[in-house]
């Protein structure tokens, strides 16, 4: 529990059979429940995580490879049917520092924000960050910014927490399921007008190459032109149509995404922030 209410952490895991223990018994003990989502590795994640003695601890496994973005939804529908009030996420590789677990709660615990998200960026230990990462990175969020408008500063990393009233809200079974979730997801909560903000946390990292490819940012590109069109749209048939009183508002849904991105194959890649 915190602040009263119920937390749960969702542990999205694809072929992390080196980090996963270490990962899942680090998680702070106030913690609730904790969801750890098998993305169908072909490691022994799965076994490690069985041969933990955490009652917390709920594997949940998907019989085909689905995404991470497809793996974090799953976790977020398991929890929120486990009554949690509030999810967060911490991915299977080790890098989310659980220091900052409390500090990521907080907005949402004060229903002050309805999705937090970690930013590396503003933390003092920012420049431990691999260049490349720091360079995409900033590339993508200004990216992010101009197509949904959000205050966002980091929008890749993917140490988030989110409200289960948001997650009941959201359309989430059309969220994109690959690389590029983080970038759909807030445009899917800019479109229904949700509460958004940041918190800054420590950048783990070991000397790892970036999981940002070319083709990556093509899907994200694709991903935010498709957001940005919808809300320009959107606002421009509000311009040219009288207000009808007895109309009842609707809310676009997200994840419309550029047929060329399809073809995109599942790799470890698309699990690296």
């Amino acid at each position: 529990m915190r602040s009263g209410m119920r937390v749960a952490v969702v542990v999205p895991a694809f072929r992390e059979e080196r980090l996963i223990v270490r990962t899942a018994t680090t998680i702070p003990a106030w913690v609730d429940d904790i969801y750890v989502v098998d993305d169908a590795s072909d490691d022994s994640t799965a076994d490690r995580v069985r041969a933990l003695h955490d009652p917390r601890i709920r594997l949940l496994q998907h019989p085909s490879n689905r995404g991470v973005g497809r793996a974090i939804v799953t976790g977020y529908h398991a929890a929120t049917r486990g009554g949690a009030d509030v999810v967060a996420v911490m991915a299977g590789d080790g890098q989310m520092d659980p220091s900052d677990l409390a500090d990521l709660l907080a907005p949402i615990t004060r229903q002050d924000a309805d999705y937090c998200k970690g930013n590396r960026f503003t933390h003092a230990d920012a420049r431990r960050m691999p260049w490349a990462r720091r360079l995409a990175g900033r590339g993508l969020s200004w990216a992010t910014r101009v197509a949904t408008d959000l205050e966002v500063d980091d929008t890749q990393c993917g140490y988030t927490a989110i409200s289960s009233s948001a997650v009941r809200l959201l359309p989430l079974e059309v969220l994109w399921p690959r690389y590029g979730y983080p970038n759909d997801l807030l445009a899917m909560l800019a479109e229904n007008g949700l509460r958004v903000t940041e918190v800054p946390v420590r950048p783990v990292y070991a000397g790892e190459d970036s999981g940002v490819r070319p083709w990556h940012a093509l899907v994200i590109v694709g991903l935010l032109a498709s957001a940005f069109a919808r809300r320009h749209f959107k606002t421009r048939r509000l311009q040219a149509k009288p207000p009808q009183p007895s109309a009842v508002g609707s809310v676009a849904s997200g994840a419309a995404v550029a047929n060329a991105a399809a073809s995109v194959g599942a790799s470890k890649a698309d699990w690296q922030k």
